[in-house]
């Protein structure tokens, strides 16, 4: 209960807080992400030097502060759980994406939970990327192996009683006093950390044979950040550099290819998987030690929102179609941009996802392309399914956007 007159940690406070602390926990489990981190505020540095346009797409604090994570999860009421807690930072779900169409094919749809309001985004625009399997698409999961992993699933708890009471107290009051924002934090952050239960090393392997994904979800008890993502101004030198620190990095940059033109959407790149031991349970009972490969670090970098006819002449024809100043993009309609009082174009951030990037890095860092049955009908899954899922509004990406245009 609030004191009377105690101050409230609100939720840009408490969303910062979540992020802040995820990534103090990623790097703790995996060290090359904190290289990562520092790599891409070395660059940053440099381009903001360099370049006097540097911060046209965002201040240099928004973007040395500025994370996007990803997350997995198997059943709805662990989607509508999350929702919650999300929720309490003044985190939204916008978008759906689905997976299954990708190459490889990932048995999975998701949306994005994060800020949509300019201040909010400007203040810290930390995003989380949930995926949900979906374990009755027959082109992945037979009829046993779903009943299986519907039991499997429904006998597990990710988030506890007292995270989700706080979380639902923080969306109803606006925030929470100090003591609880503090235990609130703490709740969040360890119920995305690694654990170290023993995975059943026989089920983990049947799972696998459909889908790495899969198994990273439905093969384990609990949920675990999948990646952290620093945002970077320049990402080709990035990956340059990160090759003289000895990591690896996956084999080319997602997303629209560098031109001369305008940064737009989003392009991505990560950092290969890194073995880290596990202890696996074995069909006799006995505990052995081996290795997973399913975290990475990815690294992003931001450019401009695209229209729906700017989306589309992307997808149709590629980063070569458009033109190669702001003011014809604009002009074009084919990219959201403010003008301000004398008429000065600024550019919208994508803020969002690209499904085909998210599938690349996903299968880059997967150690095999898994089984589908391409033969069998897929199940619906569509945006008005993911917004009964959630009980909440599904935010339309452009309609955001639109409405930043102003």
């Amino acid at each position: 209960m609030n004191r009377p007159g105690e101050a409230l940690v609100g939720p840009t406070d408490l969303r910062s807080r979540l992020a802040a602390g995820l990534s103090a926990l990623y790097g703790s489990e995996v060290p090359a992400y904190r290289t990562l981190v520092e790599v891409s505020q070395q660059v940053n540095a440099e381009v903001l030097e360099d370049r006097t346009d540097a911060q046209r797409l965002g201040s240099i604090d928004r973007v040395t502060a500025e994370r996007h994570g990803a997350i997995r999860l198997g059943t709805p009421d662990e989607l509508g759980q999350v929702a919650c807690i999300f929720a309490a930072c003044g985190m939204k779900p916008v978008g759906f994406y689905d997976l299954r169409d990708a190459t490889p094919a990932i048995p999975v749809v998701s949306t994005a939970f994060r800020p949509t309001g300019r201040e909010e985004l400007a203040a810290n625009p930390f995003r989380v990327f949930t995926s949900l399997l979906v374990v009755d698409d027959r082109r992945f999961f037979d009829e046993r192996l779903e009943a299986d992993l519907r039991s499997f699933l429904e006998a597990r708890t990710l988030f506890p009683d007292e995270l989700l009471v706080l979380a639902d107290r923080a969306e109803r009051g606006g925030g929470l006093p100090s003591t609880d924002a503090d235990r609130f934090i703490e709740l969040a952050t360890a119920a995305f950390a690694l654990s170290p239960e023993p995975v059943d090393r026989a089920w983990y392997t049947r799972l696998e044979a459909v889908s790495g994904v899969a198994a990273d979800i439905g093969g384990v008890a609990s949920t675990h950040i999948n990646h952290l993502t620093p945002r970077v101004l320049d990402i080709d030198l990035l990956y340059e550099r990160m090759a003289d620190h000895g990591i690896e990095m996956i084999d080319r940059i997602q997303g629209p290819p560098r031109t001369d033109g305008p940064d737009v959407l989003l392009r991505q790149t990560s950092f290969r998987a890194l073995a880290e031991r596990r202890t696996f349970r074995e069909a006799d009972g006995s505990l052995t030690s081996g290795d997973l490969r399913v975290r990475f670090g990815e690294v992003e970098a931001r450019g401009v929102a695209l229209t729906p006819k700017g989306r589309e002449l992307y997808d149709a024809e590629g980063i070569g179609a458009f033109p190669r100043t702001e003011s014809e993009l604009d002009a074009a309609d084919l990219a959201y941009y403010r003008r301000d009082d004398v008429g000065a174009l600024s550019p919208v951030v994508y803020e969002d996802f690209l499904p085909r990037s998210a599938a690349g890095i996903f299968a880059s860092n997967l150690t095999g392309d898994g089984t589908v049955d391409r033969t069998r009908a897929g199940t619906t899954r569509d945006v008005t399914w993911l917004r009964s899922v959630i009980g909440r509004t599904l935010h339309d990406p452009y309609a955001l956007y639109e409405a930043e245009r102003g």
